[in-house]
C-alpha cells in the first residue's frame, strides 16, 4: 500500500530536517552541553517545547543526528562500491564521496568528534555498528589494490579518515569551499591509502 504524502507530513519532515541542521550547527559551534532545546527551536523559528513534537529530547536529537549521518555514509558508500567499474575506480570514488562529505559536513564531524559520549548506550552502539560497516566497505575496496593483512588495511583506512575528517578543525570555510581543495584532499588520501611500505 502506498502512503500518501500530505502537505502536513511534508511540512513536519521539513521542520525535522531543519531542526537537525540547526542542531548540527549549534552543537558544532558551541558543544552539546552548551546548547539548549530553546536555542535550537529559536534557530528554526519555533519554541523549545515545540521541538519535542519531533524529538523526545536533546539526547534523542543528538542520536538522530549522528545515527542519520552514519546511515547516509553506509548507504552512499554501498552505492559507490556497487557502481564502480574496476578496483581503482571504486577506491577513488569512495575517496571522492568521503571528501565531499567532509567538506560539506564540518559541523557534524565536530559533533561526532566531541559529543559522541553524550549519546545513550543504544545510540552509541548503533553509530559504532554503522561505522564498522562503512569502514568495512573501504577495507574491502582497498584490499583489491594493496596486498596487506586486514589489520594493516584498517590502519590505512582509519589514517585516511583522520586526514579527511581533520579538515573541519584545520581549515577555514572559505578553503573548504574551493574546488581545488577537494582535488588536493583526494590526491593525498589516495597516496596515503596506497603508500608502499618498502
Amino acid at each position: 500500500m502506498t502512503m500518501t504524502v500530505t502537505p502536513r507530513n511534508r511540512a513536519k519532515a521539513e521542520r525535522t530536517d531543519a531542526i537537525l541542521i540547526a542542531a548540527a550547527a549549534l552543537f558544532g559551534a558551541r558543544g552539546y552541553s552548551s546548547v539548549s532545546l530553546e536555542d535550537i527551536g529559536t534557530a528554526v523559528g519555533v519554541s523549545g517545547p515545540a521541538v519535542y513534537r519531533h524529538f523526545a529530547g536533546k539526547q534523542a536529537l543528538l542520536g538522530a543526528l549522528l545515527i542519520g549521518v552514519s546511515e547516509d555514509l553506509v548507504t552512499g558508500g554501498t552505492a559507490v562500491v556497487s557502481g564502480a567499474s574496476d578496483d581503482r575506480t571504486r577506491m577513488a570514488m569512495l575517496v571522492d564521496f568521503h571528501v565531499d562529505f567532509a567538506l560539506r559536513n564540518a559541523d557534524v564531524i565536530r559533533v561526532q568528534d566531541r559529543d559522541l559520549s553524550h549519546l545513550t548506550e543504544d545510540s552509541r552502539s548503533d553509530v559504532r555498528r554503522l561505522q564498522r560497516t562503512y569502514i568495512g566497505l573501504w577495507i574491502d575496496a582497498l584490499g583489491a589494490l594493496v596486498s596487506a593483512e586486514r589489520d594493516e588495511l584498517r590502519l590505512r583506512v582509519q589514517a585516511c579518515f583522520g586526514l579527511l575528517n581533520s579538515t573541519p578543525h584545520s581549515t577555514s570555510a572559505a578553503l573548504r569551499a574551493r574546488t581545488d581543495t577537494a582535488r588536493l584532499l583526494a590526491e593525498m588520501a589516495m597516496a596515503a591509502l596506497t603508500a608502499s611500505d618498502g
